[in-house]
């Protein structure tokens, strides 16, 4: 009997959560929720592991939701577009510096520079140009039918372009919120992540914990990842809620970087 395939994440994400699946599975039975939200989603590595029944999930990234809802919408589109692109060093430079006003172009050429670029990464200049450099991979995923999956998956989705404190006026009593922000400060260093301090400030994560507060008193749950760093434990930890250090191994480098062991925090009222 044929294995049945299901909607896996169709994008690379610098600091994506596939890896966290397991300690999610031990904390999360998604039926005993109503919703639930994901306002940071990226590439919804937790969302496809899960596969809620009802959901929200928004980001800040224009161009990741805009790619998200151009799939939902015709995701023969988005392929057809894709399958245009050629897949070498000098196309990806052309495609990079190219502006497509039709949506699935957009969508096409969102889903190839993070397939063709370096480790998955969303960078863009002064002027919102996107600037990563070519990737060098010997393997690209580019994998239509799962964006034809991903398609059908996402049709009972809410999709939001948002900032994070907006999208919780969607949480509701017994929700579960996973909330996995940009890191502002590095893992277990004392410095700051120079280029997420301009898209996620500290500000930012005053503000995340405020709404972590507002969460609760709706009655819902939440999960939050963020980096092991006496200023993050400074400012999310809270009475009653619950504090794990998770080790991880570092994936993003080049192939003469180190990659080593990092630690990150996971806090929950679960």
């Amino acid at each position: 009997m044929a294995e049945t395939k299901l909607a896996k994440p169709f994008l690379r994400w610098a600091g994506g959560k596939r890896w966290l699946k397991k300690d999610i599975d031990e904390l999360v039975n998604i039926n005993n929720y109503e919703n639930y939200h994901e306002p940071f989603v990226g590439g919804g590595a937790i969302l496809f592991h899960l596969k809620p029944t009802n959901a929200f999930i928004s980001d800040a990234n224009k161009e990741l939701i805009d790619t998200y809802l151009a799939i939902r919408e015709n995701p023969n589109n988005v392929i057809e577009n894709l399958k245009k692109f050629k897949k070498d060093k000098e196309s990806y430079y052309i495609i990079r510096s190219q502006n497509f006003e039709n949506n699935f172009q957009k969508a096409a050429q969102f889903i190839y520079l993070n397939q063709m670029s370096f480790n998955g990464i969303y960078r863009v200049n002064a002027n919102g140009g996107y600037n990563v450099p070519y990737g060098n991979r010997e393997k690209y995923d580019f994998d239509y039918v799962n964006i034809l999956l991903v398609s059908e998956f996402l049709q009972n989705i809410t999709i939001q372009h948002c900032d994070f404190q907006e999208s919780l006026n969607n949480v509701g009593e017994n929700d579960l919120v996973f909330l996995d922000p940009p890191y502002t400060i590095a893992h277990n260093l004392n410095g700051f992540v120079q280029y997420n301090q301009k898209i996620f400030s500290l500000d930012d994560q005053y503000r995340l914990t405020d709404a972590i507060d507002q969460i609760k008193e709706i009655g819902a749950n939440y999960i939050l990842t963020n980096a092991a760093h006496s200023k993050v434990r400074e400012i999310f930890d809270k009475e009653n809620d619950t504090i794990l250090e998770i080790s991880r191994a570092s994936v993003v480098g080049g192939k003469n970087s180190i990659r080593g062991q990092y630690s990150e925090y996971l806090f929950t009222n679960l």
